[in-house]
């Protein structure tokens, strides 16, 4: 089956033209400034923005966290991906302490198998270290298992400073990479005793327990543990000056660091944990929301090329979940939903706005993430020869964000009545036709993505 693109603005991180784009089964066949092609379906997209489909590489979906389970499970979460204009999500498997990473692997292998609506693969945690976990590493990049995280927060997740230390040496030495979310732990601790003892329990107290100071001693410390071990190293979700001074400082060491930010962090502020009612639940996160100042360099380091991509960490709970935690704000299931509205956001308050390019959009949610997880080459840019994934985004009109309008599998949304510029019109996922005009057409066409080395 081909598929004539008429007409088109091709939207690439490394420019945009007029042209039309052929693509032949599940490949784009040919971009030129005119193409004939008589046997092929035609989109005319005059007026409309062609991107390559977004990549997410930052999901949680079917976890079993704080006593609960995401709300999301593989089925839901990549149908709202799809939707929103996201063609391959990288999800986290994870482990228990005492489970192999084989194991973990298995699993979630068993949670999307036959589930998924849009392409999808895997980071592994690492969340315990020893020879034998050692020793699974190259069967990991085997089975294309490229990258890797690692927590300095949650006593159940984190390794400590040596073992940090001597995984990302571990990788460096088989070229693959790890994402590290970066909090002081301690820090948090003493500060959450400090709270519950003032008798402070609310939402208000989650950001407090959670300072800018406390993120930033630990992307400095990361930095400091990644040149002792002389590897390129990702600071996952960063939302504030303090951190992005520290990552700046690195880089004038001459390190390797890669950067990602979130549409939270870029567009919500800590005063709604203050909300009436437990509202301020519903933002509940970590690292948390901050100032507008932060939200501000943010914005600036993504169009100066200093954050390489925006992700969502998307981990989302009902209001029912985000309720367990009243008279403990420390039980809050912590994360928000955000692989539906990702896209439309950063049109709307990056490119509409005049913050970033049309092109920086294409760079920061497909390119960048392509290269950076062994996904370049058949995901990320609209080229001869990569998958025909594909966003035909129409820049008219404008409507706002409602969750009972959306297909993510909760009852709330953090960006409730958002006015949102434009509207993804198509959505292609390796040369179907899966979303029109909102309406999901193809929900059962993702396929696992063994991904290759990272492009460093």
């Amino acid at each position: 089956m081909k598929t004539l693109f008429r007409n088109a603005t091709v939207v690439n991180a490394d420019g945009s033209r007029t042209a039309d784009v052929l693509i032949c089964s599940d490949k784009i066949k040919l971009i030129a400034d005119h193409i004939e092609s008589p046997d092929a379906r035609v989109v005319d997209c005059t007026g409309l923005l062609l991107f390559p489909g977004a990549i997410d590489a930052h999901t949680h979906f079917d976890l079993d966290v704080a006593n609960t389970t995401t709300a999301d499970d593989f089925r839901t979460g990549t149908r709202a991906a799809l939707r929103g204009g996201t063609t391959a999500v990288v999800d986290f498997a994870c482990p228990n302490k005492g489970e192999s990473l084989q194991h973990g692997l298995e699993l979630w292998h068993r949670k999307a198998e036959g589930r998924a609506a849009c392409d999808y693969g895997f980071h592994m945690t690492i969340d315990d270290w020893n020879p034998a976990i050692r020793a699974e590493l190259p069967s990991m990049i085997a089975q294309g298992v490229t990258s890797f995280k690692m927590y300095l927060t949650y006593p159940a997740m984190m390794i400590g400073d040596g073992p940090v230390y001597e995984a990302l040496r571990a990788l460096r030495e088989l070229g693959a990479i790890a994402g590290v979310h970066c909090e002081n732990a301690g820090v948090i601790d003493a500060l959450i005793a400090d709270r519950k003892a003032a008798g402070e329990l609310g939402p208000a107290s989650h950001p407090r327990c959670r300072p800018a100071l406390a993120e930033a001693e630990a992307v400095g410390r990361l930095l400091k543990l990644a040149a002792l071990a002389d590897t390129p190293v990702i600071t996952v979700h960063t939302t504030c000056v303090p951190a992005l001074a520290e990552i700046a400082a690195a880089r004038a060491r001459g390190q390797k660091v890669f950067v990602e930010t979130c549409p939270q962090y870029l567009l919500l502020e800590d005063r709604w944990y203050s909300l009436p009612d437990f509202e301020g639940a519903r933002y509940v996160c970590a690292p948390p929301l901050r100032k507008p100042a932060d939200q501000a360099a943010l914005w600036r380091g993504l169009a100066a090329g200093e954050i390489q991509t925006v992700n969502t960490d998307h981990c989302s709970f009902t209001l029912a979940q985000k309720d367990m935690g009243r008279g403990d704000f420390t039980k809050i299931p912590g994360g928000l939903p955000g692989v539906e509205t990702r896209f439309g956001l950063m049109y709307s308050y990056g490119v509409a706005a005049g913050r970033i390019t049309k092109e920086k959009l294409a760079e920061v949610l497909s390119a960048n993430n392509a290269k950076l997880y062994g996904l370049w080459g058949r995901k990320g840019a609209i080229r001869e020869g990569f998958d025909a994934d594909l966003v035909l985004y129409d820049p008219n009109g404008e409507h706002a964000i409602h969750a009972a309008e959306l297909v993510t599998n909760v009852d709330y949304n953090p960006y409730e009545g958002f006015p949102v510029n434009g509207s993804i019109r198509q959505v292609w996922l390796r040369g179907r036709l899966a979303v029109e005009n909102g309406e999901i057409l193809d929900d059962h066409s993702g396929e696992y993505l063994p991904r290759a080395l990272p492009l460093l």
